[in-house]
């Protein structure tokens, strides 16, 4: 059974998988998926400071606190339990792609390390991409209302014309982002 989950699934099981949550959760509870909102609901269980944004009845939402917190657990169980590869698969033309466009070598890891790596905090290009770059998802995370999951997956399924605007910007940030101001930057 072990040796079944460790590799990966096809996308005609992985998706209909995730597709089939956004139902069971409008069924059981008439719930979205969704997870941006979780830091909010966060925040407003911690900081007690009078904030307009803040001052809500968290505790209605508090189920989506247990969906993150499922979400964490699950992968560190996957993790403890399944492992990981040591080398993370890549097809060869993605690689070849990687390496001559965005000047990527460094495939070992997760992550590209010339991209996320603690030492370029040392550099003005680190800043830009990881403090800026994280600051502005965090901050269009909110202003979009949700998040790519919540838009794209409960959004979308649910028919909403600002998911399908909003997931339209999400790629096009991508594709601007990827060919545009990372080749500016590094």
């Amino acid at each position: 059974m072990l040796d079944f989950l460790r590799q990966p699934w096809p996308w005609y099981v992985a998706g209909p998988l995730i597709g089939l949550t956004v139902p069971a959760l409008l069924l059981v509870g008439n719930k979205a998926l969704g997870i941006s909102s979780s830091l909010r609901h966060i925040c407003a269980a911690c900081v007690p400071a009078g904030l307009p944004f803040l001052t809500y009845n968290w505790r209605k939402e508090a189920w989506n606190l247990w969906f993150v917190l499922g979400i964490a657990l699950g992968g560190l169980l996957g993790y403890r339990v399944l492992g990981h590869p040591e080398v993370i698969a890549i097809s060869a033309a993605t690689v070849r792609d990687l390496q001559a466009e965005l000047h990527l070598t460094d495939f070992s890891g997760l992550l590209p390390r010339e991209l996320f790596d603690l030492n370029n905090l040392g550099n003005w290009q680190g800043w830009v991409f990881m403090v800026l770059g994280g600051f502005l998802v965090g901050f269009g995370t909110r202003y979009a209302g949700g998040c790519t999951s919540g838009h794209a997956i409960s959004g979308l399924s649910n028919l909403q014309w600002v998911s399908l605007v909003a997931v339209i910007g999400f790629f096009a940030g991508g594709l601007l982002m990827t060919w545009v101001v990372y080749p500016l930057l590094f």
